[in-house]
């Protein structure tokens, strides 16, 4: 098949270009001229050949009428991720007109006959004391991030287009983690090289969040079985383990034959932290690690099962201890940490 990928200079759009490209299908990239393509398949000489690169934006229909035109399916994994950014109205420009683009410019192109739309398990809701899975709809009363309350608005426009008739399938990625490009996206990855680094000496509050940890590989082939057998109109989680970052630096420490923190760093410390973090990034331009809406975040659960994604897609997602082992040691080979 020959299929388009926004967001293909991402952290999860790179790894789906690939294998998309060696399971055989003809790939589309498409990338503003802005964006390090270097996480895309690249020919002997480094440079990103085995993938067709298509310039453009999700904010520009025009360009994405242009990218799409010929192919068979669309992955539309392009999203601004980010807990914060000091222009708040990005979240709606990329996350909710975005779709909206993706979805006026199929419509234009007659060969298109799938959209696999990437949501976050944010578009689910948090789920404090319980698992959710797909029949949950988000609340809307309170959104932690500006993040969140972009995918919700969005997650209502993909399940209305599918009403509407759209061959539109819907995944919700927990938090993914992985060898890859250290992006938000890969926030997993970057909390532990501050962990290993001294940085982030203790614990991540009380140990009361939960969240959902899915490995990107794990994550893709998720992908790719919902372009040949996800339902049209359909929700599947993309989830794994539901744990704690007090878990996860448990988990670590015991790979790794270290000491696990000896103390927690309280939710309040962090969050006055993160603030301080959002003034200096609004003098110097350069996003903070850690911002204040990241703590709200911390303050619930985000627990979810992907049982339907295994049974209807054989979606099979890897022991935590074994996808942690990896990321572990790839940080160590790339020098990022020692241990």
């Amino acid at each position: 098949m020959r299929v388009v990928v926004t967001g293909a200079t991402g952290y999860l759009g790179g790894r789906l270009c690939a294998a998309l490209e060696g399971a055989g299908h003809a790939v589309r990239a498409l990338a503003r001229r802005s964006s390090d393509a270097s996480g895309l398949p690249a020919d002997a000489s480094g440079l990103p050949a085995s993938v067709e690169l298509a310039y453009g934006d999700v904010t520009d229909e025009g360009s994405l009428a242009a990218a799409l035109d010929g192919c068979d399916a669309v992955f539309h994994v392009a999203a601004a991720a980010e807990p914060w950014l000091p222009d708040p109205s990005v979240f709606t420009t990329v996350n909710v007109e975005g779709l909206k683009n993706v979805l006026k410019a199929t419509k234009r192109t007659p060969t298109v006959k799938k959209i696999i739309y990437t949501s976050s398990f944010f578009a689910i809701g948090p789920t404090d004391g319980y698992v959710a899975d797909e029949t949950q709809r988000h609340q809307e009363k309170i959104f932690c991030t500006e993040y969140e309350k972009s995918k919700v608005v969005a997650d209502r426009i993909a399940l209305q287009a599918a009403a509407e008739g759209v061959p539109i399938t819907i995944l919700y990625p927990g938090v993914i983690y992985g060898p890859g490009k250290l992006t938000t996206g890969n926030l997993v990855s970057r909390i532990l090289i501050e962990r290993f680094n001294g940085r982030l000496p203790g614990y991540i509050g009380d140990g009361y969040d939960r969240e959902s940890f899915c490995h990107v590989d794990d994550v893709v082939n998720g992908h790719i079985a919902a372009m040949e057998k996800g339902g049209v109109g359909e929700r599947y989680l993309l989830t794994g383990e539901n744990l704690s970052f007090k878990q996860i630096f448990n988990m670590a420490a015991n790979i790794t034959n270290t000491k696990a923190p000896q103390f927690h760093v309280p939710l309040w410390l962090i969050e006055v932290y993160g603030w301080i973090s959002v003034f200096v990034s609004r003098i110097t331009g350069k996003l903070p690690f850690i911002s204040y809406p990241t703590v709200h975040v911390l303050r619930h659960q985000w627990a979810y099962s992907c049982d339907k994604a295994k049974r209807e897609l054989g979606y099979s997602p890897r022991n935590l201890t074994e996808g942690l082992s990896e990321v572990l040691l790839w940080l160590k080979e790339e020098k990022l940490i020692k241990f």
